[in-house]
């Protein structure tokens, strides 16, 4: 996993490396972009969860679009927004984000879709692993999981009063 920021037009925005970081653990939700069968855009926000090294899970339905867009093109790209600050009366809004370039993997093995299922339920649910385990195994069945192995990113900010 690459942090490249070299592309970033506004260079005078930077995210740093080390919040980049923190707002791809810490982010509470991204959107992941892909390409359907017929080369259209699809854009869809997602709960996600970063394994702390090269890759970031995804669950859902083990049908629909999402699945299809990966099987007939699995680069993806995807973002994560951390805080946003409205000032209408400058017209212009305090932000930072992250953008990923990934490849999308899906039929991972149980044991990965289960460690999956584990990092999600620490992430978005730690007062409830126990029951939550338990309710991922009784949903195991019709659970997909999806790995996006993230190849770079960059990061960007705008810092306002």
């Amino acid at each position: 996993m690459i942090f490249d920021n070299s592309t970033v037009r506004r260079q005078d925005r930077l995210l740093d490396e080390s919040r980049a970081l923190h707002l791809l653990r810490e982010g509470e939700y991204g959107v992941l972009s892909l390409v359907d069968s017929e080369g259209n855009p699809y854009g869809i926000p997602v709960n996600y969860v970063w394994d702390g090294h090269d890759h970031l899970y995804l669950h859902g339905a083990p049908v629909g679009k999402k699945l299809d867009c990966i099987r007939q093109h699995p680069e993806a790209s995807f973002c994560v927004v951390g805080h946003t600050h409205l000032l209408p009366d400058k017209f212009t809004t305090g932000y930072e984000s992250i953008v990923l370039k990934c490849r999308a993997q899906i039929g991972l093995s149980a044991d990965e879709r289960h460690h999956a299922l584990q990092l999600l339920l620490e992430k978005y649910s730690p007062d409830d692993i126990t029951i939550g385990l338990k309710y991922a195994e009784k949903s195991f069945h019709r659970t997909e999981i999806i790995r996006l192995d993230i190849k770079e990113f960059s990061g960007k900010q705008k810092k306002v009063d």
